[in-house]
């Protein structure tokens, strides 16, 4: 078996490694092969390859493209560290990020002008390389003056991700350098891929992304896929009815979610939803958020035993993962542990009894560093080597695991802890509900107050009617201390593309507010 897009190229040039559901744009797998390699030489002629520090790290601030694959395996085969940036911040943003990465090289595209202005401006000495620019800082005009011929030793490269910034700077997650500098050696996630998830190596799958590919799976699971010899069909941006309906026109066999794209999946249309031919779909991966138990389960009854779902994160220092089957006889479990070994514990540093919600750590022989930050790294540490990824939950007497919300969103009301993820869980079952948020927002007598920012189906039903429905909705599952003191509708939510809740603007918000009435 063939496990790398290098020996895909030599065996099936023609078949298609990337398709476009926008614009139809493709890219066979010869084609992908021919331009990362020009795209190593373009870096080894630029100066950067390895080091000892994990590669020279250039950085990747660009819509989804075909050209972010060719970035991405040029990288594999030039030992360089692959930095992307979100494209949801601002320029002094991604200032930071180029800085504190230590970035040699920008590529961005015209989409990004007036962020570049900015960066140009703090960074005056970055080299800059910009798709369809025309002019002498054009990519595809550089990338033509290198050759197609592999470069001489390759070397494998890795991906520096950043933190979404949701409490605070984004930090780098460094990854510890690879154990085989061979770029075409076999990575462990390849596991997960063909012997948990099934997924077939005879280059047989087709496999759609629909989200940001400067997000960890995006990149990670759509490269297993290259790995693997098969298609990746990729949403330049996420609608529910075009899922469904690249899902019929490709046929699609493998996708990857996360719980709010089964949240608007379900706020179809019912019609919708059920006018295109998801039969060629035999497996669906989710994860990045715990997903609400109803919304799970509607899934599954929609698309069969098809959903798989595991827990990880950027920093890869463990993983947990479930089936369907697993799923139902455990609801709301995240899985059991395939990588690394998780320990839950208390705010003593003791090991937790099952069942007992505490700090989630991974026990494993192989961690990565938080970039120039040493607190950072040290806060994530337990005395005994383990390392958390600030997620709080517990574990069953059978080993499977079940989040609870992240440590730093919990909200402390009268002396109470209160979990927010239990109130968003049973806000977005609401068949008028869109999104939701709950967070903790500046109280004089309990400290902190419970506040629900809500985004209707429709704005026209926001007001006091509505909330009292809200209301009545919640008070049956919810003690009196959890129910929000107030309802703050608004038409969206700042979420990042992956679905990630930047709680922390609307925290800042709240807090503004209660400064100016202090």
């Amino acid at each position: 078996m063939s496990l790398h897009p290098i020996a895909h190229a030599v065996t099936r040039p023609d078949h298609p490694a990337i398709i476009m559901t926008g614009s139809g744009a493709r890219m066979t797998y010869g084609e992908l092969d021919a331009s990362s390699n020009r795209f190593a030489h373009l870096l080894h002629a630029r100066g950067l390859g390895p080091n000892d520090r994990g590669g020279d790290a250039f950085a990747v601030l660009l819509e989804n493209r075909l050209d972010y694959y060719v970035l991405n395996w040029g990288s594999q085969r030039a030992g360089t560290m692959l930095v992307p940036i979100s494209t949801r911040l601002t320029g002094p943003e991604i200032a930071y990020i180029l800085k504190d990465s230590e970035a040699r090289l920008l590529i961005t595209s015209p989409r990004f002008a007036e962020a570049l202005e900015t960066v140009r401006a703090q960074l005056p000495e970055l080299e800059v390389l910009v798709l369809d620019s025309g002019g002498e800082d054009d990519f595809a005009a550089e990338l033509d003056r290198h050759s197609e011929a592999p470069p001489e030793n390759p070397h494998a490269g890795l991906i520096m991700l950043y933190s979404s910034g949701t409490t605070g700077r984004p930090k780098g997650v460094k990854p510890a350098p690879p154990e085989d500098s061979d770029p075409q050696a076999p990575v462990p996630l390849l596991g997960l891929a063909t012997v948990g998830v099934g997924m077939p190596g005879d280059g047989s799958m087709v496999y759609l992304s629909p989200a940001p590919l400067y997000h960890a799976a995006p990149l990670g699971w759509s490269s297993v896929v290259h790995r693997l010899g098969g298609t990746v069909v990729v949403m330049e941006k996420f609608d529910p009815e075009e899922a469904l309906k690249a899902i019929e026109t490709y046929r699609v066999t493998d996708s990857q979610w996360v719980p709010t794209h089964f949240v608007r999946f379900l706020k179809l249309d019912p019609e919708i939803r059920t006018q295109y031919d998801l039969s060629s779909h035999k497996r669906a991966l989710h994860a990045a958020a715990p997903c609400p138990v109803p919304i799970k389960r509607e899934m599954i009854e929609w698309w069969g035993p098809i959903v798989n779902e595991y827990y990880a994160g950027s920093e890869q220092i463990g993983m947990t993962f479930a089936g369907s089957e697993a799923w139902l006889s455990h609801p709301g479990t995240v899985g059991v542990a395939i990588h690394g070994k998780i320990h839950v514990c208390g705010p003593d540093g003791e090991e937790c009894a099952a069942g007992e919600d505490g700090l989630i750590f991974f026990e494993n022989d192989n961690l990565p560093t938080y970039h120039k930050d040493e607190a950072k790294t040290a806060e994530a540490m337990h005395p005994k080597g383990w390392m958390t990824l600030g997620d709080i939950g517990h574990v069953d007497k059978e080993g499977f695991l079940f989040l609870t919300d992240r440590k730093s969103h919990m909200i402390i009301s009268g002396g109470v802890n209160i979990y927010p993820q239990e109130i968003e869980n049973l806000l977005i079952t609401h068949d008028k509900v869109m999104d939701a948020a709950v967070i903790g927002a500046p109280c004089p007598d309990l400290g902190e107050k419970v506040v629900a920012v809500v985004q209707p189906m429709s704005m026209e039903l926001a007001g006091p009617s509505f909330e009292e429905e809200l209301r009545e909705f919640l008070a049956p599952n919810l003690a009196r201390i959890k129910m929000p003191k107030l309802f703050d509708f608004r038409p969206d939510l700042p979420r990042e593309a992956n679905g990630k809740l930047y709680k922390r603007e609307l925290r800042d918000e709240f807090e503004a507010r209660a400064r100016e009435q202090a």
